[in-house]
């Protein structure tokens, strides 16, 4: 029986996050033993900021080195570099001729880009909707998994699939659906100032890469308050988010003790983050680890690249075969 589709993208900008391993790279893990799985690194994406050359070849070097070391197999998954796959551009292109002005100005994505970056708001960004569908359909996804910040995207993709289907009367392309988790494997990781998730822009984020000493640094400088004055109060936001990381990493002993000292008034906030710093770093330091090995490894990373890009192409070329015969792109030699 033929496994559905699932696509994902990564743009290789910063490093993979506690956010994003406990969020997305560990349902990965799971969806890669069910589903037909493609996971990009969207360096194509990744140009609307004007990268330096140097900096987009080690983004990429990097997360490519991340998932390996989180446990992405590329004998079970496709791990593939967007730019590889030139494919996906040249869909791009077709796609573009059936995605209109205003509809791609009216994106929350686009609008908030714009209003952030007034001295670069550029065609890729304004087309960003047109290249992540391309990423989507240009492998038959009947999956997308993405967060709140990309439904919008997404709908966008299923917008320009149905397009192109009723405009050549066929079936092309599976209209994908979001990929929901069931409620319990939804993990939400707050940031470290207080408010809000973590993130790769906040300025918020401990990364996987991240150093024993740059954990503790981040960890003791997180947001907090002068401590409750009344027992079994209600925790404020910042406070809350320190004990929704320990319930993450902690052991429910651990958990436990800060629950009743805080409950009890008796809570130090100085020893709950130095134990905090340290269940973080057993997560992260064998990861860090394993991310260091791979990086040295240029002719492993080379291989991984290179049959990634591989069975990429072979299901890109495929559908877009089928498309350019149905544009009315024939040779007539």
């Amino acid at each position: 029986m033929n496994k559905a589709t699932v696509v994902s993208g990564i743009r290789p900008t910063g490093y993979l996050h506690l956010g994003n391993y406990f969020g997305a790279v560990q349902n990965f893990l799971r969806m890669q033993e069910d589903f037909n799985c493609y996971f990009f690194i969207a360096d194509i994406h990744s140009l609307t900021t004007h990268p330096t050359p140097d900096n987009l070849q080690a983004g990429v070097k990097q997360v490519l080195a991340e998932y390996l070391a989180c446990g992405i197999d590329p004998e079970k998954s496709t791990i593939f570099i967007q730019s590889d796959v030139p494919e996906i551009t040249e869909l791009y292109t077709i796609l573009n001729m059936n995605a209109y002005l205003g509809e791609l100005e009216r994106t929350t994505s686009f609008k908030d880009k714009a209003r952030k970056q007034p001295e670069n708001v550029n065609a890729g960004l304004l087309t960003y909707p047109v290249l992540m569908a391309s990423d989507i359909l240009i492998h038959k996804a009947h999956f997308v998994p993405v967060g709140k910040d990309q439904e919008q995207n997404l709908e966008m993709a299923r917008k320009f699939g149905k397009r192109f289907n009723r405009m050549y009367k066929s079936e092309v392309f599976p209209i994908p659906k979001p990929f929901t988790f069931d409620g319990a494997d939804l993990i939400k990781v707050p940031g470290l100032d207080g408010s809000g998730k973590m993130g790769k822009s906040e300025g918020n984020a401990i990364n996987l890469f991240d150093t024993e000493k740059d954990i503790r640094k981040k960890v003791m400088r997180a947001v907090t308050d002068s401590g409750p004055t009344e027992a079994n109060s209600e925790k404020p936001e910042a406070i809350q988010n320190l004990f929704t990381l320990m319930k993450i990493v902690s052991e429910p002993t651990v958990i436990e003790q800060f629950e009743t000292a805080y409950n009890q008034c008796e809570i130090r906030y100085g020893d709950m983050k130095k134990q905090l710093a340290e269940d973080i770093i057993k997560v992260t330091l064998p990861i860090r680890e394993r991310i260091v090995d791979i990086l040295d490894d240029n002719e492993y990373l080379a291989k991984v690249a290179r049959m990634g890009a591989e069975k990429a192409r072979e299901s890109a070329l495929k559908t877009l075969k089928e498309v350019k015969e149905l544009v009315g792109f024939r040779k007539l030699y």
